[in-house]
């Protein structure tokens, strides 16, 4: 693994921030004086938490004049919010949502420091909690992920060393009338903590990265068969990855159309891989750029010409930053621009890609959308936010750990660290 100069001292050691060192261990292994290190920063930078109250009832709060209740915003209102103590306790992170093909009714999974709550929000202004998933052993992890694939969730947590990553099937929700505690459908134990966890839900696999397994890289996991997952291979070669993208490319460069390629963001580069042949992984491209300080996670346009990626620990400067990458040639991916808000510079998180909108978890800023028509020409520009911390936009982790654009109801799910569960509908055009 390796620890790029420019990175130093403990403000690496953040929420979802590692350091990377020559110790084969994850940077989050409990086991490591990384890990511990890690722990102990993550909570010497909170800001006192935002315990904010329920909001449900029968409808929406409109974001007028800059506000929907307590909450600033522009072009989005508020359907609802559960707190933490009404989904699970605990402190909140990352998480996803499912659709149920049968029903079509959606649901968030919400990783939290003792588990992972299912909630059902296909009445989004009345959403009903279902119950807890605990970690496994019942350990606390301040990083927790899912994904979900063939109507199972994949459930990793970092910094627990025997956690594992367990599956459950939730189809088991359609039946749930009151609040349960659950338990695992199974559980793989190829590797024991994981950072995070990314799907290719075209081909059946999950890749866990920043695991004590693969130097910290790419753990691959054959998840076709969801509840005998099978581990399929390493991407170990450049060591350390924090968040990656893995899908079935079908860009322009024509040397790697319809092969399975991940974009790992490898700390102090945007490293591209070919794992088609999960035995022997080709990487294909490692690139840094100007004003790396911690390559975190990005997303790809529709198209796969495009590229955000978003950096971790830039925010001291002014203006919460989103690198903008011309990846048409998967061999010489070329950083052309950097978006810089004008108005926040609160620590960005996550980000994902629909259509015309990047949807942006930017901890104390909340969620932040971008419209991106103009990537091409390098111009990005704020259409639309929903702050859940609205006593600070500045750096720091607090806030929105994740948001979950892709429910087809158009609800926006945020995961809040302090806040829980917040529900929201971006009134955008197409």
């Amino acid at each position: 693994m390796r620890f790029p100069e420019r990175l130093t001292g403990l403000a690496l050691l953040a929420a979802g921030v590692v350091a990377i060192m020559s110790s084969p261990a994850s940077a989050h292994d409990p086991n490591s004086p990384e890990g511990r290190a890690a722990h102990a920063k993550f909570a010497a930078d909170l800001q006192p938490p935002d315990r904010s109250p329920a909001v449900t009832g029968a409808a929406a709060v409109p974001c007028t004049n800059g506000m929907a209740g307590q909450y600033p915003c522009k072009n989005v209102d508020l359907l609802s919010v559960l707190p933490l103590s009404s989904i699970g306790g605990g402190q909140g992170n990352s998480m996803w949502g499912w659709t149920d093909s049968s029903t079509g009714k959606e649901y968030a999974i919400v990783g939290r420091s003792n588990g992972a709550s299912f909630v059902d929000i296909s009445t989004p202004t009345s959403p009903k909690y279902l119950g807890n998933l605990p970690s496994h052993n019942g350990t606390s992890s301040s990083w927790r992920d899912i994904k979900v694939h063939a109507n199972h969730a994949f459930v990793g947590a970092d910094s627990i060393s025997g956690h594992g990553m367990q599956v459950f099937d939730l189809t088991r929700l359609r039946t749930v009338t009151s609040p349960q505690t659950f338990t695992a459908d199974a559980r793989y134990t190829g590797f024991g903590p994981s950072h995070t966890l990314a799907v290719n839900n075209e081909t059946g696999y999950i890749y866990a990265v920043g695991s004590n397994t693969c130097n910290g890289g790419v753990h691959m996991v054959d998840v076709r068969n969801p509840k005998s997952p099978v581990n399929a291979g390493c991407v170990s070669n450049d060591g350390y990855v924090h968040e990656n993208q893995c899908v079935v490319y079908r860009g322009t460069d024509t040397t790697y159309q319809g092969r399975e390629i991940c974009f790992n963001y490898n700390v102090d580069t945007l490293t591209i891989v070919d794992v088609t042949v999960k035995s022997s992984p080709r990487q294909i491209a490692r690139k840094g750029y100007t004003g790396v300080r911690y390559s975190h996670q990005g997303w790809l346009t529709a198209d796969h010409q495009r590229l955000l990626l978003d950096d971790e620990l830039d925010s001291d400067s002014p203006g919460t930053k989103t690198f903008i990458w011309d990846v048409r040639d998967l061999d010489n991916p070329i950083n052309t621009g950097v978006y810089t808000s004008p108005t926040i510079q609160a620590t960005d998180h996550n980000q994902y890609i629909i259509g015309k909108y990047s949807y942006q978890a930017n901890y104390r800023a909340g969620l932040r959308i971008l419209d991106i028509t103009g990537i091409a020409q390098n111009r990005l520009s704020e259409v639309a936010y929903f702050d859940i911390y609205p006593s600070s936009n500045g750096s720091g982790f607090n806030g929105a750990w994740n948001v979950h654009p892709f429910y087809a109801s158009g609800t926006v799910a945020i995961s809040g660290i302090e806040q829980g569960l917040v529900l929201v509908k971006p009134t955008l055009t197409s």
